[in-house]
């Protein structure tokens, strides 16, 4: 054997023992020579017959998953290696020995050198005259060849894999070939499926036929694998098989597969191949009844052994107790210790189990023992990964929502720390972002809120133009906007989703027992946090913002409940009533001007404006802007926004913008009766000629109420 670099040459001038399993030989050294010469031989050193070293490998391939996607030209789930790639057991056939490739002796080569030479090699013959090497490797070549042709199928299953050679290449497959590569496949496979799908070399060949087959075709597969479902989820390869059954099949196909997991859920959680099927199935392929079976098993062997007969079965946990109050106890500590098992093996990204801790949550007394442990096992997760995957799921958001409302101002600090790093993801999130705006309505300590929140909402140079363009982004998306503008709008309607106005509802309730800062206090400081990004964003951004319906609520929401200097802001509006004045002409953007000059919202329960705190100053500016030119404003299409000026109790130029419109009077008139205003209506006539109709349109609800302010 070959020396290491930075080992000891032994000393040429002494001889040195060498023990081998208690039985000594020496070797001699002579010193003086360049060489060594080997005086004896252990018989031990024989090399190995390697023959037999093939008789221990597996008969299968390992599972090759790195294939590009233009090799296979389609995506199967998961890519394997060619026919033409060498098998495990011949690339296994070397027993780590060196060979020399020249003289196939089989010897063990050992060298030294000397302080100035070169030391050549001597060879060491087996004694018993042994093959050598490339012989024996070529032997057991042969030998694996013969054990693969001994096995059932093997000529269908050689035939199968080159068939599915063919077929992956799809860009390369001529439509018309294609097809007759699959009708071939189908005759190999039919009756055979179950042959084919345990073992990984053959199960992408079912894989790949799925792909490819008729309706009529997969419905074939998908029953003579009935029975075998769960044992194909529990294996490496052949629980893909399962995923493509369900994606390619239909109604019939996937209530022919879930049933099967019936009764096993318990144990397929905690398998470690099983669960990620079964947690896609419950996700993506069940029905809600199917679901709803599946959830309940976690609440005891008794749910898994005897399934209810009737049509209306129920998971919620709280009607579960309501029916029998005497099982809560088994029930609870099944799904405790269900629940704590799956979060100590770290596999916590399963829907399954987030819907569980929330039937879990739920059903706890908030302050009791077993509310503070569920709390504990949150917080236990040093790397966050069990948070950060429970917020990004409907039912998951909602436990973390819940433990934030229920826990200390010291719990709340740790569990807020696990989303380091994530707020901006978790803001586009549809669910993620309600932990958001959770976090807001909760935490007292806004300084905290405002460095680990608002400072990754807004980014960490929130004037920058790469800043700049993300806020803008998040002003135009449904959940972002909500996260962005939560502290100035509060429960709004027009900002907040729907489904998450009933959670806050709750979690406002929640908090009067369990947070000391008076809400409306809190609003406004996380308001002053931020608003001076705010304000920059709409003098730097103005003309993009107004651009979109989403923009203009942007604008107005930050300019209605802003706590710094609003100035510039509108002042960046008004100008573009110089240099841009079709921006105005869209309906979310006069919706925009009526609102500001009002100084609120409309309240459709109350009739009337709420105005916010502090004052507009809008209606003021505006109206210097525009006053050369009311008159077209007070009869055009923006006629509101001039009567949105005289319902503001505070504005001082009233008098003087009525006088003006009293001169007008007539014309106003004309125009709330409709006389004043025609549209033309082009339609086609019988002979296919156009045929413009002149129309009087309805009167302007603006004008009318116009006069109605001109008489008071």
């Amino acid at each position: 054997m070959k020396r290491k670099e930075g080992s000891q040459l032994p000393d040429r001038s002494s001889s040195k023992k060498v023990k081998k399993e208690g039985k000594d030989e020496k070797i001699k050294l002579e010193g003086g020579v360049q060489g060594i010469k080997l005086e004896t031989i252990d018989a031990r050193h024989q090399p190995r017959d390697r023959s037999k070293i093939a008789e221990t490998l597996t008969d299968s391939d390992p599972l090759v998953e790195s294939d590009t996607t233009s090799e296979s030209g389609a995506d199967d789930g998961v890519s394997w290696p060619s026919d033409d790639e060498p098998d495990e057991e011949e690339e296994a056939a070397g027993d780590g020995i060196e060979d020399d490739g020249e003289d196939g002796d089989g010897g063990i080569r050992i060298t030294s050198k000397s302080a100035t030479h070169a030391t050549p090699v001597v060879k060491a013959k087996p004694a018993d005259g042994g093959t050598n090497s490339r012989e024996a490797h070529a032997k057991q070549k042969a030998a694996a060849v013969e054990r693969k042709a001994a096995k059932p199928n093997a000529d269908l299953i050689a035939r199968s894999k080159k068939l599915w050679e063919r077929l992956r290449r799809k860009s390369h497959v001529p439509l018309e070939e294609r097809k007759k590569l699959v009708a071939e496949l189908f005759e190999i496979i039919t009756g055979r499926v179950k042959d084919f799908v345990f073992k990984h070399d053959s199960v992408r060949v079912i894989q790949t036929a799925l792909k490819y087959a008729n309706l009529q075709q997969r419905k074939m597969i998908a029953k003579e694998l009935k029975g075998e479902y769960k044992a194909l989820s529990e294996s490496k390869y052949a629980k893909f098989l399962v995923g493509k059954i369900l994606v390619h099949g239909d109604d019939e196909i996937r209530d022919l597969v879930v049933p099967e997991f019936y009764g096993g859920v318990r144990r397929m959680i905690k398998h470690p191949e099983a669960s990620w099927i079964l947690d896609d199935v419950y996700r993506g392929a069940a029905t809600r009844p199917q679901k709803t079976a599946l959830l309940r098993e976690w609440y005891g062997a008794e749910f898994a052994l005897f399934r209810s007969s009737g049509t209306e079965i129920t998971a919620e946990l709280d009607q579960l107790l309501e029916e029998s109050p005497e099982k809560k106890k088994p029930i609870m500590r099944s799904l405790h210790d269900l629940i704590n098992l799956l979060v100590q093996k770290k596999t916590t990204g399963f829907t399954m189990l987030h819907d569980a801790m929330l039937q879990y949550y739920r059903n706890v007394q908030p302050g009791s023992e077993e509310a503070n442990e569920f709390i504990e096992l949150l917080k236990g997760d040093e790397e966050g990964d069990l948070l950060k995957n429970l917020a990004f799921t409907p039912s998951g958001a909602l436990v973390v929502c819940y433990a934030l409302a229920n826990s200390t101002a010291k719990d709340r600090k740790l569990l807020l720390r696990a989303f380091k790093g994530t707020i901006s993801m978790m803001a586009w999130d549809p669910h993620a972002h309600k932990v958001i705006l959770t976090a807001f309505d909760v935490i007292d300590d806004t300084v905290l809120t405002s460095k680990q929140i608002i400072s990754e909402l807004l980014g960490k140079e929130p004037e920058s133009e790469t800043e700049q363009q993300e806020l803008i982004r998040m002003a135009n998306g449904i959940a972002a906007r909500a996260a962005l503008l939560y502290p100035f709008c509060g429960r709004s309607k027009a900002i907040v989703p729907a489904n998450d106005l009933e959670l806050l509802q709750e979690i406002h309730r929640i908090r009067q027992t369990t947070s000391k800062k008076d809400p409306e206090v809190r609003r406004k400081e996380l308001v002053a946090n931020m608003t001076g990004p705010m304000l920059t964003l709409i003098k730097d951004r103005t003309v993009d913002l107004i651009s979109t319906s989403f923009g203009c609520q942007f604008i107005s929401e930050i300019l209605l409940s802003a706590a710094g200097d609003r100035v510039p802001a509108m002042g960046a509006i008004l100008s573009l009533l110089d240099t841009d004045r079709d921006k105005f002409k869209t309906s979310a953007a006069a919706r925009m001007l009526k609102t500001l000059v009002g100084g609120g919202h409309y309240n459709q329960e109350l009739k009337q404006v709420e105005i916010t705190d502090p004052s507009m100053i809008f209606r003021d500016l505006l109206y210097e802007k525009i006053k050369p030119e009311i008159l077209q404003w007070a009869l055009g299409d923006d006629s509101f926004i001039i009567v949105g000026m005289l319902e503001t109790s505070d504005f001082a130029a009233a008098e003087e913008l009525k006088s003006v419109l009293r001169k007008q009077r007539s014309k106003l008139v004309k125009l709330s009766d409709g006389v004043a205003a025609e549209e033309k209506i082009v339609e086609m006539g019988k002979d296919g000629s156009k045929q413009n109709i002149k129309k009087k349109r309805s009167g302007n609800p603006g004008a009318k109420i116009l006069l109605k302010k001109l008489d008071e």
